[in-house]
């Protein structure tokens, strides 16, 4: 029987400030005027809420885009959520911190591209190193916890050490060192992003002294490698399982990347209500519990622990979302993520434009 939801990814817009490689939102992005309204989010959280949510993410893009993000903060707070906003800062300034932490937000993970302020602005594409730094203060002023989030790459990898002193520096309760994950526009970037052997492995050290340095200040998590890896990481603890994503067009999604499987049919949270989509929608059963595997995984001890890995993986190298995730060594697919995860010259990054907050 399916279980309900607990968490609620919700990308208000794909509008944002930055620029970065290692985007994986879609390559087609939501336009403004494609957007759900304010009553239409309203409804999404109620449906939510209704249906078991606990938690809800307010993503994007930048969620700080829409005006009209206090109001949607006071419903879904109101609602009893935990509201956590996930932004890039870029337009955090202390009173409008403030005004969010008296709507109910409770939490806010602020993303940081490097230690250095100019590899961060080459990163991001802008110059935004200092207004993170005025971000997170104003996170404190509210009094709110504060997770900074830095998603590792070749550009970035070797100043881990640094990073984690900058984490330190701007007072954060939580640092999350997530290596890329190849969707969207990262994939793109894969040669560019694609970090080396020799980097992972000097990293690790440095990551492992921190965590048992800064227990019970600072927690420090590490998401490892996966096209390094020898088994792929648990997706979502399973398809469908856990979560849920609202893009910003009202597409619900098992999970933020799942778009990128052209073989599946989302439905829009518009056309049909959102417990309906989650507990009956054919998006959603494609691949919850086992019985969609195959072989190797179908007769894996790890079927139940990496549920197959990532789906969408799966599918961009595979062209099946069936199939088992390449990065796993057991895959006879595997050979592909080895081929690219082989050391190359690195190429300039791809720099996309996003739409732009207005």
């Amino acid at each position: 029987m399916t279980a309900p939801p607990l968490g609620l990814l919700a990308e208000l817009t794909h509008r944002c400030p930055l620029h970065c490689p290692y985007c994986s939102n879609p390559v087609d992005l939501v336009p403004r005027s494609g957007e759900l309204d304010t009553e239409q989010w309203r409804s999404v959280f109620t449906q939510a809420r209704d249906l078991g949510v606990l938690q809800v993410h307010l993503s994007g893009g930048e969620p700080l885009a829409r005006r009209d993000l206090p109001a949607l903060v006071g419903h879904a707070s109101g609602l009893g959520c935990y509201v956590n906003l996930v932004t890039s800062g870029l337009g955090l300034t202390e009173e409008r911190m403030a005004d969010l932490a008296a709507c109910g937000v409770e939490h806010v993970q602020l993303s940081v591209q490097a230690a250095d302020p100019l590899l961060a602005k080459r990163i991001a594409g802008v110059d935004a190193f200092e207004r993170k730094r005025a971000a997170a203060a104003a996170v404190h002023a509210a009094g709110l916890p504060l997770t900074v989030n830095v998603v590792l790459h070749r550009g970035n990898l070797d100043q881990v050490g640094a990073i984690i002193a900058l984490a330190e520096e701007l007072g954060a309760d939580r640092l999350e060192l997530a290596n890329t994950q190849y969707y969207g526009w990262a994939l793109r970037n894969r040669d560019a992003l694609m970090p080396t052997r020799a980097q992972l492995d000097a990293a690790e050290p440095v990551v492992r002294a921190a965590r048992e340095r800064l227990a019970g200040r600072m927690a420090v998590i590490y998401v490892v490698a996966d096209y390094q890896d020898r088994y792929p990481k648990p997706c979502m603890h399973g398809w469908g399982a856990r979560q849920l994503t609202v893009a910003p067009d009202g597409t619900v999604l098992p999970c933020p990347a799942a778009e990128v499987i052209t073989t599946l049919s989302f439905d829009r949270v518009t056309t049909r209500p959102l417990a309906e989509i989650w507990y009956e929608s054919s998006s959603f059963d494609a691949y919850r519990g086992e019985s969609w595997m195959r072989d190797p995984c179908r007769g894996c001890d790890r079927r139940a622990v990496d549920f197959g890995g990532c789906r969408c993986q799966a599918f961009l190298l595979t062209g099946s979302a069936a199939n088992t995730d390449p990065v796993c060594s057991l895959s006879p697919h595997h050979h592909l993520v080895r081929e690219a995860a082989a050391p190359v010259a690195t190429p300039p990054y791809l720099m996309r434009e996003l739409p732009v907050i207005r």
